[in-house]
């Protein structure tokens, strides 16, 4: 009898325990941080996509492996954004080596970005292939051309046009999406628009009424540049008023004769080329006419060189900088 009860007593225990591990997640405090299930970490954890799916600068519709291993660049500044997003190259366009600092040693060059080699392209094999929709110019290759052959060899191709600051912002925001890397897109994007609204909202002020002639030297002489390009894209930000914006007649029937006539209150040059001989080219070009001196911009000390690599090459990670010394070169 007695040991019956015993026996009862201790299945009458042990039932009464396994309820009271089952309430208590096993023996553990039920808001222990220590419970958490693997289920719960994995809804907290966005999924890694296969791909990204966008729309490029031209219109089309674009899928990509997400973080492609592959990359072929067609443009130098395009090869810049890309690594700057936080992805390797496989290949890149010739000018991405001198005036973007990619490591010949690490990418292959597959040709200037007006006259690329498709076939140097195919054959590295890659997986993304970025070009440019901005048109060759003279005697170049424009790379749309080369669209269908990637269709036929199944690479995806995205075409981008970038001119201005929010150009830049839009292809960075999209290439760190294909990379993953949001980091970059803050520190390299949205921080340098908010440096670019301070410089704007402490050199606009002094600008109000100020004209500007935009000038860019060439082989073949002087042009002017209006609102829609790099630089004159940023002096309407700043508050200047271009010549061109008064006189659209300008960019087609430039003269000296015509700059004298408009009397800017600022004179911008930019040389095409970044060593000192360019720029007395330049300057020799534009100081041959005899009425030269009677500028108000030149009899004033308004005449400013504008560095190459900054107005001509695309700053990318120095946009910021760009617009800030831009606006510190036309205080006086």
């Amino acid at each position: 009898m007695k040991k019956g009860l015993l026996v009862l007593i201790m299945a009458l225990s042990l039932a009464a325990f396994a309820l009271s591990a089952c309430a208590t997640g096993g023996g553990q405090d039920a808001t222990d941080p220590a419970n958490t299930t693997v289920e719960q970490t994995a809804v907290e954890q966005a999924p890694v996509p296969s791909s990204i799916t966008f729309t490029d600068d031209l219109g089309n519709v674009v899928t990509v492996p997400y973080q492609p291993q592959r990359v072929v660049a067609c443009m130098g500044s395009f090869a810049d954004i890309w690594q700057l997003a936080g992805g390797s190259l496989v290949g890149a366009a010739e000018e991405s080596f001198g005036d973007y600092g990619i490591d010949p040693a690490t990418v292959a060059s597959i040709g200037g970005f007006s006259t690329p080699d498709l076939e140097a392209i195919l054959a590295l094999e890659p997986d993304f292939v970025i070009c440019t929709g901005a048109t060759a110019g003279r005697g170049g290759t424009d790379q749309t051309t080369m669209a269908s052959s990637f269709a036929q060899a199944g690479i995806p191709v995205a075409y981008f046009t970038v001119t201005t600051f929010d150009d830049y912002l839009r292809m960075l925001e999209i290439c760190t999406r294909i990379t993953g890397n949001q980091d970059a897109l803050a520190r390299y994007g949205t921080s340098q628009q908010e440096a670019i609204d301070a410089a704007v909202a402490k050199y606009a002020p002094k600008a109000q009424g100020k004209t500007v002639a935009l000038l860019i030297s060439y082989s073949s002489g002087v042009r002017v540049q209006g609102s829609s390009t790099q630089t004159g894209d940023m002096l309407a930000d700043l508050g200047y008023t271009n010549i061109t914006d008064l006189n659209p007649s300008l960019l087609k029937d430039f003269s000296i004769e015509s700059l004298i006539e408009a009397d800017p209150d600022y004179i911008l040059l930019i040389p095409m080329g970044a060593g000192p001989e360019e720029t007395q080219k330049a300057l020799s070009a534009l100081t041959a006419s005899p009425a030269w001196q009677s500028l108000t911009a030149v009899q004033e000390g308004r005449l400013v060189i504008l560095d190459y690599d900054m107005y001509v090459s695309k700053p990318d990670a120095r946009w910021a900088q760009a617009y800030e010394n831009l606006g510190a070169a036309l205080q006086n």
